[in-house]
């Protein structure tokens, strides 16, 4: 079987601060393992992957990406630019 997620691209960060359940974290470490048994990659910190996550789910919601190219609001223009590099 094949993973979703199979190699995290290395990219400046933008630092947050988020509490996620204690099973959701076991479960990113756990998905984090197999990644790495999967690929030549490192164990990779399960921050790094909640970002690969999110990034697929909001590219596979097909409202949302027809709402953010709608969008004429500068901030989100530029906060979506400024997340992206």
């Amino acid at each position: 079987m094949k993973l979703k997620i199979t190699a995290l691209p290395d990219e400046r960060p933008v630092k947050i601060t988020v509490e996620i359940p204690a099973g959701v974290h076991r479960d990113l470490l756990i998905y984090a393992e197999l990644i790495a048994s999967q690929s030549s990659q490192e164990v990779v910190d399960p921050g790094r992957l909640m970002v690969a996550m999110a990034r697929r789910f909001m590219g596979a919601d097909r409202t949302f990406l027809k709402l953010k190219s709608r969008s004429t609001e500068p901030s989100l223009n530029k906060q979506s630019t400024r997340s992206s590099n």
